[in-house]
């Protein structure tokens, strides 16, 4: 028998390899066929390694994550494929360890020293010898330097190399975050004498071969708390010509700091701010591209002070196209620090106080407001996609923590602003294309056609009515958009219409921007924050003066940027030799850093609503759902704009299912249904700071209540319905509560018997089985007696 098991498991594992080798697609790998790439560890133990070539990540399992950490380079073997076609790996050799350092809380458990990481990816603790903790103490957060890396025997050893400090220091979480994604943070020794060797005001040598723009009504507007400001606008109305070629319009001016003139290639300033890529924002802190110097100082557009700035002037239409533009270098003077607050109330009473207090400024202010309608309604008929999305803006107390979360609302003025800067980036992107110069394109393409499939079938189900094209335009998402603004869904449909498009980035390669529907568009308008700006802003002044930008040798001087799933591997910088492969680098560069600040400004929110939350456990708050997935809901405060998961355990006493092209969870007993944008309460049950998780429970009313009795009722009986459980807590203590009875009833003389229910000396029926039954038997419908 044995070996008739034998030849079964071996014929068994045959036919498994067989069926891997048939099934395996060239993008995956054949199996047992090596590959190289990027581990990417997982919170629970496992990871991932994601391919230098191919689109297919592989899974590693728990074991194999042993001897490794996130962040190494591996080369593993395919030795399987699940049952949905994916590939588990084997760690066949460590190409290289990350050498970066390891924020982590330093631990004293049983007399051994150990830093637990901050980032649940790594999966191990790190052992500290006694000699080698830097005079910190336990439970203080610090910077560790591996030693000795971990293999299949043993945790990695390191040895500590900063003290940050308590976690409940104010800030603290903004330091852990810098060093966890490892956002350069202190500028170098050089930066900050070249930054003081500049002037603090300009000079006579500065303003040459500038046109003079200091009389002209320019403004800044921007949020409250800005504290840079790199934009000015102005317009007004403007006519020319006669007859058929007369033009009627507005002249728009958008006025941008001029930054390439203090920062100059190969420069200690350049290295830094390439380095950076962008400026990085956090609540009450903001890590700047540029020292303040330059930031707040120089090249910020302050009132009442003279600055340098390149400016687009346009020409626009009646019906908002850009007529004519040029670029040209400048000299203005703001006139006015104005808010976003401020010019929509101007714009809504013309005879208000704020008008009154800038009441030399309202004419100005109207025409903007008029050629932003414009605008408006040229965007309305390219088609671009426009979401009303909300966004939440957090203020934070003296000591850093959260004090309220408020939803920033969008008004008139943030709308016209948005509209001008867009007009400016076109003109910038349109200007560099018919020059076929190389630059920095902001690309943004439409949805893969695995993700156009998914969106058509969710909005089959949906029973829209509306659909997708085999090669959709953004006016059909817009459309759609338009479409479904009013239903109770419509945030899940917009998320759903998000998530099918590709996420932008920059590349020398244009090819358009699908969401705003232009066929080049790039950045030109905030060379402070963002490095791409500042590099079109050189290549248009080289271009004016009838010279090619190139970019200098020390840009390729950077690490190889992440290879993100599903894309292709990033040029080596090192290998990069033609000019059009150095752009390429910049631009992968620039869009890895974009990510990078990304994260890291979601990763402080995170830990801030956490701890915010954490002075709210157990009170009970109305949400709605924001996303279904087969683990749970994600659900968002209405009151404190916080989200957190209620999981599937939590639901109620019964199995649900995921329906994938609904985005829904339905219960198989019941039939209850919840989709995004259900209303719910629910009870902050627990909050896991180190996760930045924040689960609820949920808590059913009396209505609910009826509801869920009513479903049950209809669907197995009222005997049934009346006994059924409503969450999965109350399922279990019913459980148990019945298997108490049964055997008190066994220990006071009844014992169990085999034999029908109802025979003499039988035990008493399992009260569950008995419901079960009872419920069959009521949904059966009974034989008709035959007439005598």
């Amino acid at each position: 028998m044995k070996s008739i098991s034998r030849f079964r498991r071996f014929r068994k594992e045959k036919d498994s390899i067989i069926k891997n080798f048939k099934s395996a697609s060239p993008s995956q790998g054949a199996l047992l066929s090596e590959v190289e790439g990027t581990l990417q560890g997982h919170r629970d133990g496992h990871g991932f390694l994601i391919p230098d070539e191919g689109q297919t990540d592989i899974y590693l399992s728990q074991q194999e994550m042993h001897a490794v950490m996130h962040g190494d380079r591996l080369r593993v073997r395919v030795v399987r494929f699940d049952k949905r076609g994916r590939p588990e790996g084997r760690v066949l050799e460590i190409l290289e360890r990350k050498k970066k350092p390891i924020i982590g809380r330093l631990l004293l458990e049983s007399g051994i020293w150990l830093v637990a990481p901050e980032d649940k990816r790594f999966g191990q603790d790190i052992l500290i010898p006694k000699n080698a903790i830097a005079n910190a103490a336990a439970g203080q957060i610090v910077s560790v330097e591996l030693t000795e890396p971990p293999s299949l025997y043993s945790q990695p050893v390191g040895r500590v190399v900063e003290v940050l400090g308590e976690i409940d220091d104010p800030g603290m979480e903004i330091e852990i975050a810098v060093r966890k994604y490892e956002v350069p943070h202190a500028f170098s020794a050089e930066t900050l004498t070249q930054a003081g060797k500049l002037p603090d005001r300009l000079r006579a040598a500065d303003l040459k071969q500038r046109i003079d723009l200091r009389d002209v009504a320019l403004v800044t507007i921007d949020g409250e708390d800005a504290r840079d400001f790199d934009d000015a606008v102005y317009c007004e109305p403007h006519k020319q010509g006669r007859g058929k070629s007369a033009f009627k319009g507005w002249r728009l001016l958008v006025a941008i700091a001029d930054v390439s003139h203090y920062v100059k290639p190969g420069e200690p300033l350049d290295l830094d701010a390439y380095e950076r890529a962008t400026s990085v924002y956090f609540p009450r802190r903001v890590i700047p591209m540029l020292p303040e110097k330059l930031s707040n100082g120089l090249c910020s557009l302050n009132p009442q002070q003279d600055r340098l700035a390149m400016v687009c002037d346009m020409l626009i239409t009646e019906e908002g196209a850009t007529h004519a533009y040029q670029f040209y270098p400048a000299v203005i003077c703001s006139q006015a620090r104005l808010t976003y607050t401020e010019v929509a109330a101007v714009l809504g009473n013309t005879h208000g106080p704020e008008a009154a207090k800038r009441s030399e400024l309202v004419p100005h202010l109207l025409h903007l407001h008029e050629v932003y309608r414009a605008l408006l309604s040229d965007r309305q008929k390219r088609g671009a996609v426009d979401f009303d999305t909300v966004e939440t803006q957090i203020v934070c107390d003296d000591n850093g923590r959260i004090e309220k979360i408020m939803p920033r609302v969008r008004n008139e003025a943030h709308r016209l602003i948005e509209e001008a800067m867009l007009a400016a980036n076109v003109c910038a992107a349109d200007f560099i294309t018919d020059a076929k110069h190389h630059a920095l394109f902001r690309v943004h393409e439409g949805p893969t056609p695995e993700k156009r499939m998914a969106l058509q079938a969710y909005l089959r189900a949906l029973g829209l009515g509306l659909g997708l094209s085999d090669d959709p335009t953004p006016g059909e998402y817009q459309a759609i958009a338009q479409a479904t603004k009013d239903r109770p869904d419509s945030t899940q449909i917009h998320s759903m219409l998000l998530r099918s498009m590709q996420q932008a980035n920059y590349t020398s390669a244009n090819a358009g921007h699908f969401g705003l529907a232009y066929a080049a568009y790039t950045h030109f308008t905030s060379p402070i924050r963002r490095y791409p700006d500042l590099l079109v802003h050189r290549v248009i002044k080289a271009m004016l003066m009838g010279k090619r930008y190139l970019l200098d040798a020390s840009k390729m001087k950077v690490p190889m940027p992440p290879k993100r799933p599903g894309r292709a591997k990033p040029l080596d910088p090192a290998l990069a030799s033609t000019e059009l492969e150095r752009w390429e680098v910049a631009g992968a560069h620039c869009s890895a850093n974009e990510r990078r600040a990304d994260e890291a400004s979601r990763d402080v929110e995170a830990w801030l609503k956490c701890r915010y939350m954490r002075e709210h456990l157990g009170e009970e708050f109305a949400g709605t759902v924001s996303a279904v997935t087969s683990f749970g809901l994600f659900v968002q405060l209405e009151a404190l704009y916080v989200e957190g998961l209620i999981h599937i355990t939590e639901l109620g006493g019964e199995y649900f299912r995921f329906d994938e092209v609904r985005q829904e969870l339905r219960g198989e007993r019941t039939g209850i249904r919840y989709a995004t944008g259900a209303r719910v309460q629910v009870q902050v049950s627990r909050v896991d700071l180190d996760g930045r998780k924040i689960d609820f429970r949920l808590v059913r009313d009396s209505e609910e209540a009826r509801i869920v009795a009513r479903a049950q009722r209809d669907k197995h009986g009222h005997a049934a319905a009346v006994a059924a459980p409503v969450t999965a807590v109350e399922a279990l203590e019913q459980v148990k509560r019945s298997d108490r009875e049964l055997k008190a009833e066994r220990k006071g003389g009844k014992p169990a018997a085999r034999g029908g229910a109802g025979g003499k000396g039988a035990a008493p029926a399992h009260p569950i089985k008995a419901a079960r039954k009872t419920a069959r038997g009521a949904a059966e419908p009974r034989p008709r007696s035959k007439r005598r």
